[in-house]
C-alpha cells in the first residue's frame, strides 16, 4: 500500500461510516445521544478540566449540547470550535450565547468571543478504530488545532464522540492524524493506550 492510497482509504471507510450513522433512526440516535452524554460525567469528574471544549452538532453526529448546558451550569468553563482563517480556533461559550451559522452553516461562537484553551476537547468524528485512531471530515481541521495546542505546550485530553456504528476495523494514518484518548458511545467508554 502507498501513501497515495491512504486518502483513498479513509474516504471509503469515511464514507461507509457516515452513511452507518446517517441511517440510525431519528429516535435511535437520541436515545444512544443520551447514553453518550450520562457517561461524559464521569470523565469529566475523574479530572476536572479548566475548560471543557464540546461542539455543535452538525448532520447526524451525537449531540452533546445538553452535557454542555450542565457542564457550564457547574461553572466549568465551555468552549466551541471557530473556524477562523482556514482554521479552528476555541471560543468561550455559555448557555443563552447565540451561536451563529459559520462555514458550512456549523453553530459557533461569535467572532467577539473570547478564545479559551481547553485542556479536555471532545472531539467529533466521522469514524474511529480499536486503536484510538479517528477520521474526521477529510479538511484536517481539528488536526492542526490540536496539533497546535500541543504546539504550544497545551496537552489537552481527546475523548471522541460517537455512535458505536462508526467503528471501523483500522484506520491508515498519516503523520499529522492525531490519535485519541479515549471515544465514548452509547456502548461504554474506551481508553487507548498512549503512543511511544
Amino acid at each position: 500500500m502507498t501513501d497515495r492510497s491512504i486518502p483513498d482509504q479513509k474516504r471509503v471507510l469515511r464514507a461507509a461510516a457516515l452513511a452507518r450513522r446517517d441511517a440510525l433512526e431519528e429516535r435511535v440516535r437520541a436515545e444512544a445521544s443520551a447514553s453518550i452524554v450520562a457517561r461524559l460525567g464521569p470523565i469529566v469528574a475523574e479530572t476536572p478540566p479548566t475548560v471543557l471544549a464540546g461542539f455543535a452538532p452538525i448532520r447526524s453526529e451525537a449531540d452533546v449540547m445538553p452535557f454542555l448546558h450542565a457542564v457550564r451550569a457547574n461553572h466549568v468553563p465551555v468552549a466551541l470550535p471557530r473556524l477562523s482563517g482556514g482554521g479552528i480556533v476555541f471560543r468561550s461559550w455559555r448557555p443563552g450565547t447565540e451561536l451563529v451559522p459559520g462555514v458550512w452553516g456549523i453553530r459557533e461562537p461569535p467572532e467577539e468571543a473570547p478564545l479559551a484553551t481547553p485542556d479536555l476537547v471532545l472531539v467529533p468524528l466521522a469514524a474511529f478504530d480499536a486503536e484510538g485512531n479517528r477520521l474526521g471530515y477529510g479538511k484536517g481541521h481539528y488536526d492542526r488545532a490540536l496539533t497546535a495546542l500541543r504546539e504550544a505546550g497545551f496537552s489537552p485530553r481527546l475523548v471522541g464522540v460517537a455512535f458505536a456504528v462508526q467503528e471501523v476495523e483500522a484506520i491508515p494514518t498519516e503523520p499529522f492524524d492525531v490519535r485519541l484518548d479515549a471515544v465514548v458511545t452509547e456502548d461504554g467508554i474506551r481508553s487507548f493506550a498512549p503512543t511511544a
